[in-house]
């Protein structure tokens, strides 16, 4: 998303500008983990019927699809990607990446088209549509936590973990 994506969607929508960077810098938290993983970093499972890593990934991806088909169908429409259990069937890096980036893009339309409709999601975010971006960082949150206590009991050694967290947590310290 670029500075004037932001610009007018705040304009727009009256959007909280630090919510909207949050979504933003979120995204790239998300695309830094997935640059930072290799392809066996991928298949890292907790060998208890647990998601992967890669799972976890297809997980955050879906989100967004499987919650637009509730509150804003016409928008989830606009994802071109499968789900199965409300999870991404895809599993490479790029598509993933991408999955994510478009899927951020949808969900920020979603809200952008209800507030300046001057109306609430059905059934979620009643209060205020903008709530979704909250929840999609709290969950996209909730599964990296998940994904760096796999990759530590996977037997990351503490310097494998400092640099995942180099390329990922300044991002929220600019």
């Amino acid at each position: 998303m670029t500075k004037a994506t932001v610009r007018e969607l705040k304009v727009a929508t009256g959007l909280s500008p630090l919510l909207l960077e949050s979504f933003k810098r979120n995204g790239r938290v998300n695309t830094a983990l997935l640059d930072h993983l290799s392809d066996a970093d991928l298949s890292i499972s907790d060998g208890q019927d647990g998601m992967s890593v890669v799972e976890q990934i297809a997980h955050m991806a879906g989100f967004r699809k499987d919650w637009l088909s509730e509150i804003s169908p016409s928008h989830a429409a606009t994802l071109d990607v499968e789900l199965e259990n409300d999870m991404l069937t895809l599993r490479d890096p790029a598509e993933l990446r991408q999955a994510l980036s478009e899927g951020d893009a949808a969900v920020l339309a979603a809200i952008r088209d209800a507030l300046k409709d001057d109306r609430d999601f059905e059934g979620a975010y009643e209060s205020n549509p903008a709530h979704f971006l909250q929840h999609a960082l709290v969950h996209d949150a909730h599964h990296r936590g998940q994904i760096m206590m796999l990759l530590r009991q996977s037997g990351y050694s503490p310097q494998q973990m400092a640099a995942l967290e180099q390329a990922t947590w300044p991002i929220w310290r600019e």
